[in-house]
């Protein structure tokens, strides 16, 4: 038997041993060079001048009018375009997802400058209308078009469109992905008053609550309006709804009716429901959605800018919120 160390004495030396691991600092590994390898998306900006032609060969000059309008008069009309697009990837050894050199020469190869200063009906097979795929180049399928063209060489997530500043289109990219689904989305506007106070508390209650918006004669705003719809887009016409039919149904039951109003006292919704940026959003969710769904396409969010501080978003799709994308947020934000 090893004898016993003497009373008092030291104890014998054993295996030394780190401390417990505490806080952050310990054992972390030193970042990534240039961050390399963490995720990122980017976005790049291009614009291009075109022109377009709603006219379908099969139809008569009177029907090419009813559905499609002005748009339809020869010899077409031209905007300018502003593309948005979004790419997401690890970073390289430079720090960088991709060259914004590669990204600007492939979008300028393979977009702006074969459709700038163009005819689009007859740039691009897709909108070849003597062919039986072919289809009218709206802003969504001209989306779409220019989607499949920057795919093999950039990393894409989404797009956007402008065809102005009031009607754009998304389209995203990947696996999961309807290749033939957009957003399109349209904006709009009206002035409205309000007065924020629940008429169960008194005016020094609801004062506590609101602020200044619980004044006794209410305050206005111009409110801006956006409605975004998603679905498949038509073969033919190229169209996720008829825009013209959407735009009369956001003028029939939300503009006409709330433009130039006293929200709580015009609109009878409001009567008894606090009119906040949140509350007008959702309301107007409540009285588009049924209405779009009839024409073919899904309402999937209403946006509502009550000042340039303020804003208020609802997603109508409440199944899906999971599908709101990371890539309409960039692109919004591009």
């Amino acid at each position: 038997m090893a004898p016993s160390p003497a009373r008092g004495a030291p104890p014998a030396p054993g295996p030394v041993t780190a401390p417990p691991a505490s806080g952050p600092v310990a054992c972390q590994a030193p970042p990534p060079a240039h961050g390399r390898g963490r995720p990122c998306l980017i976005t790049r900006r291009a614009c291009f001048c075109a022109s377009h032609l709603y006219r379908l060969p099969e139809l008569d000059d009177a029907t090419n009018h009813e559905r499609f309008g002005p748009c339809s008069l020869a010899p077409g009309h031209g905007h300018n375009y502003e593309l948005i697009v979004a790419m997401a990837g690890p970073l390289d050894a430079d720090g960088m997802v991709l060259n914004l050199s590669d990204v600007k020469h492939a979008i300028r190869r393979e977009v702006s400058e074969p459709l700038g200063f163009r005819f689009l009906n007859q740039v691009w097979p897709e909108f070849d209308l003597a062919r039986p795929e072919g289809r009218l180049p709206t802003t969504e399928a001209l989306a779409l078009a220019i989607r499949a063209r920057l795919a093999p060489h950039l990393p894409l997530v989404g797009l956007r469109l402008y065809e102005q500043p009031d009607l754009w289109a998304d389209v995203l990219a990947g696996p999961s992905i309807d290749p033939m689904e957009a957003f399109l989305s349209i904006r709009t506007h009206f002035a409205a008053a309000h007065r924020l106070a629940r008429e169960e508390l008194s005016q020094a209650e609801n004062e506590a609550i609101y602020g200044k918006c619980a004044r006794p004669h209410g305050h206005g705003h111009n409110y801006l309006l956006d409605v975004t719809v998603r679905g498949a887009i038509d073969a033919r016409t190229g169209m996720v709804c008829d825009l013209a039919e959407l735009q009369q149904l956001v003028s029939d039951l939300v503009v006409e009716p709330f433009d130039h109003t006293f929200l709580n006292k015009d609109v009878a919704h409001f009567a008894s429901c606090v009119p906040t940026a949140e509350n007008i959003a959702l309301h107007i969710v409540d009285l588009l959605s049924a209405p779009i769904a009839a024409t073919g396409a899904r309402l999937h969010k209403v946006r509502l800018q009550e000042s340039p501080n303020n804003a208020a978003e609802v997603f109508a799709e409440t199944p899906q919120l999971d599908m709101r994308p990371a890539a309409l947020e960039a692109l919004a934000a591009g």
